[in-house]
């Protein structure tokens, strides 16, 4: 008996087939399911994500002017990290902007940003040295996930196009 092409969702083909059919489905109905934002319309999550990036962007400042470094440096490495502390207050800002209009690019840098976090984060965890730093590393786990989780279904919405008809 010849078997069906790979994608045929026939009803004598293989377990992988029909497998892959029902995800096909899914992804549809999950599709179908998304609303296009409306004019002016932006996400729970992706204002949360901005309100974030803000804050941090402040703290950042706030740390640099105040003089805080964690690993206080000499010389021409201080320099070189207060133009580190500037980038990132900068590229916070940037983001903060762009969550706040909505963009799909700002929403995307947020979640790269959320990534690093939770990578960093994890890797610190395994090394922490008191209670107290891994309930803190812990913290910033759980709501750095929790706010790239929340974002993919926002950006899926912030990237969708009008339904046609619905003009």
């Amino acid at each position: 008996m010849p078997r069906a092409p790979v994608g045929s969702a026939e009803p004598g083909g293989s377990a992988l087939e029909r497998g892959y059919a029902r995800g096909r489905a899914k992804d549809e109905a999950a599709r179908a399911a998304l609303e296009p934002l409306r004019a002016g319309e932006r996400p729970t999550a992706v204002t949360v994500g901005a309100v974030a990036a803000g804050v941090f962007a402040l703290a950042n400042l706030v740390a640099l002017v105040a003089d805080w470094d964690a690993a206080p440096a000499s010389g021409d490495d201080r320099g070189a990290a207060i133009a580190g502390s500037l980038l990132v207050t900068g590229l916070l800002c940037v983001v903060a902007y762009g969550m706040w209009k909505a963009r799909y690019w700002a929403v995307l840098g947020m979640q790269t940003l959320l990534g690093i976090t939770l990578i960093i984060s994890s890797l610190a965890l395994v090394t922490a040295t008191s209670a107290w730093a891994a309930v803190l590393l812990v913290a910033i786990l759980c709501a750095a996930g929790a706010l790239f989780w929340f974002l993919v279904k926002a950006m899926a919405r912030i990237q969708m196009p009008e339904r046609p008809g619905r003009r």
